[in-house]
């Protein structure tokens, strides 16, 4: 687990209240957006998400010290520090590796990867790309299963999520041939026990 990852929260704020107050603005949420594409500048970032340096620099610290942004290097530069930010690298997990964390590690794993999910959602939803392409997916809802069908859920969620590379893959390989520029699709996995006991069975909407 990164730095970031580990000290997440290091203002003796709990995972929630530390992700909570990153997507609590709106230029905050520009700037998780840009930071999961790479390493950036505040000026950089300023530019890119169009406001104020100041204010960009003013977030981006505070999201450092919180936790929720690295600071990947400081170097000189024309008589003052220059800070090169990125999101917080989170690698692809086994479930081995994700078993063999403490319950505070795995709470900050997961804080950070919804906070970038759901900064993604959100620039999505301003920018209007949701409802411009018909082939969105948005749903949600829980099911009352047993220990057998929680597990059937999980490698369920595991064989779509292989397939989401191999699709990426092929489309890779024929865009060498068709020149064709590919779109960055926004994938959503998820499958985790409810905070409080859901009601009964929800219902199946099923065709007439």
């Amino acid at each position: 687990m990164s730095a970031a990852a580990r000290t997440a929260g290091q203002r003796k704020k709990r995972i929630g209240e530390v992700i909570s107050y990153a997507l609590s603005h709106r230029t905050r949420v520009l700037i998780l957006i840009v930071l999961n594409e790479g390493i950036f500048t505040p000026g950089e970032v300023a530019s890119i998400v169009d406001e104020p340096l100041k204010n960009v620099s003013n977030h981006m610290r505070e999201l450092a010290d919180c936790g929720s942004i690295e600071l990947v290097k400081s170097e000189p530069r024309r008589n003052m520090m220059q800070h090169y930010y990125t999101a917080v690298q989170m690698p692809c997990y086994t479930e081995e590796d994700m078993e063999a964390m403490t319950p505070h590690q795995r709470d900050v794993t997961y804080g950070l990867v919804i906070q970038s999910l759901a900064a993604e959602m959100m620039a999505a939803l301003w920018k209007g790309t949701l409802s411009s392409d018909p082939k969105t997916w948005l749903s949600w809802l829980w099911f009352n299963v047993d220990g057998e069908g929680r597990e059937d859920i999980a490698a369920e969620m595991q064989r779509s999520w292989d397939r989401c590379w191999e699709i990426q893959e092929e489309s890779a390989n024929r865009c060498i041939e068709s020149k064709e520029e590919t779109r960055s699709i926004l994938v959503l996995h998820g499958g985790f026990p409810r905070a409080k006991k859901s009601p009964g069975l929800p219902c199946k909407v099923t065709d007439s």
